[in-house]
């Protein structure tokens, strides 16, 4: 019996009638939590009974507990502000992740739509399937700040480097890439508020591919995390040496590349930890892991500080996710999704995956929602107020200070 039922149930998975692992961490700790049978040598009678125990042979292991990650109180609330957000959109599905900067710890993970693991009719492989571990998606522009790390770390830019973005549009091959305004001559810090795509084609087109692929690959893209949970997919990486300008232009703005809510999530915890990428957990972490250092400390400040701006810019893309009293560090993000072989205008994944405090990054949290279709499609829009309501409610609860 789950107590937590289905605000916990794609994390935790279920047993079969056996009290085997079939799922989620059920599946991934089996071992763990149902302990070994013992043996022994024993005298018995015709008939079958026991007269006398001879000799021990394995001795019984019990099931040992388990301590996740998770903190419960902020689960529940994301999952009931995903929930609410999917419903009001009408959108198909969403997930939500919250990692801890300073340990790696999972402090939610849910999905929507959910199920119930103590209702044996809802174990639908539909509606089990942890999205946030399993799902791709391109991650449109909230790929950006990568991006723009890659240049920062080239030293060919840096924090006050400016990009002309005129004509406000861009031909790369028989592709034009444009911005909904013309930004002009433009720094990075507008570039990420406005979610320029004129403005990172530009950017990116100047760096070496290997730097960008480099820079990318050390966040994590393209490999797993350490979670443990089954069915973590590694995404879609193209090594650098089958790239081309079309390529380079493509992903600047997050297209020809695939990530998971939790991928992201990590990598956002990367740039709110200053550099140091920390091994994802979702077990209970009592002493914080050293990590890998993949950037400068330097760098790093300098892209949280312009990730700010994306949330108090005028015209900015993720006021939507400002939280009161609050700095954010953030970046929207909206990717036309590919149906039947060719982008559709009208189906979208919105994304805002974002830092908080800004000053001092405790918590990182991505979230995506999959095909609103209430009218709004935008990150900014859409998964915006989540991050605000869930964040916000978090820091609370843990007594992050203003």
């Amino acid at each position: 019996y789950y107590p937590a039922g289905e605000v916990t149930g794609h994390v935790l998975g279920f047993t079969s009638v056996d009290d085997v692992g079939q799922e989620g961490m059920e599946l991934a700790y089996d071992n763990w939590l149902a302990g070994e049978n013992g043996a022994k040598r024993v005298i018995q009678d015709s008939t079958g009974q026991t007269v006398e125990d001879v000799d021990s042979i394995r001795p019984v292991r019990p099931g040992r507990d388990l301590a996740l990650s998770l903190d419960l109180r902020i689960q529940y609330l994301a999952y009931r502000e995903l929930k609410s957000a999917v419903q009001a959109n009408r959108a198909s599905a969403g997930s939500l992740v919250m990692i801890d900067v300073d340990t790696g710890e999972v402090l939610a993970m849910v999905n929507q739509p959910a199920y119930n693991p103590n209702d044996r009719d809802q174990l639908s492989p539909a509606a089990y399937r942890n999205r946030a571990v399993t799902d791709l998606f391109e991650p449109g522009s909230s790929i950006k700040p990568f991006v723009v790390a890659a240049a920062l770390a080239s030293g060919r830019f840096n924090a006050h480097s400016v990009i002309d973005t005129n004509p406000g549009f861009v031909q790369v091959g028989i592709k034009t890439f444009q911005d909904e305004h013309n930004l002009g001559v433009a720094n990075l810090a507008t570039i990420l508020a406005k979610s320029s795509n004129v403005g990172m084609a530009k950017l990116a087109l100047q760096l070496p591919p290997r730097e960008i692929w480099s820079t990318l690959s050390r966040f994590g893209f393209g490999r797993v995390t350490d979670s443990a949970l089954p069915g973590e997919s590694a995404g879609v990486f193209t090594n650098y040496a089958h790239w081309r300008p079309i390529t380079i232009a493509t992903l600047s703005h997050g297209y020809g590349i695939s990530v998971t809510a939790l991928q992201l999530a990590q990598a956002y915890a990367t740039i709110g930890a200053f550099g140091v990428r920390r091994p994802v957990s979702m077990l209970r972490v009592d002493t914080p892991p050293v990590g890998e250092r993949i950037l400068p400390a330097t760098l790093c400040r300098q892209l949280v500080q312009l990730l700010e701006a994306v949330t108090i810019q005028e015209g900015a893309t993720g006021v939507r996710a400002r939280i009161p009293g609050y700095r954010v560090a953030g970046k929207t993000g909206t990717a036309q999704r590919l149906v039947n072989g060719s982008y559709s205008t009208l189906q979208h994944t919105s994304i805002f995956a974002g830092l908080a405090p800004a000053s001092a990054p405790r918590l990182a949290t991505v979230v995506v929602i999959d095909d609103p279709s209430a009218g709004q499609y935008f990150g900014g829009d859409v998964a915006g107020p989540v991050f605000s309501a869930v964040v916000g409610g978090a820091r609370r609860m843990l007594g992050v200070a203003p």
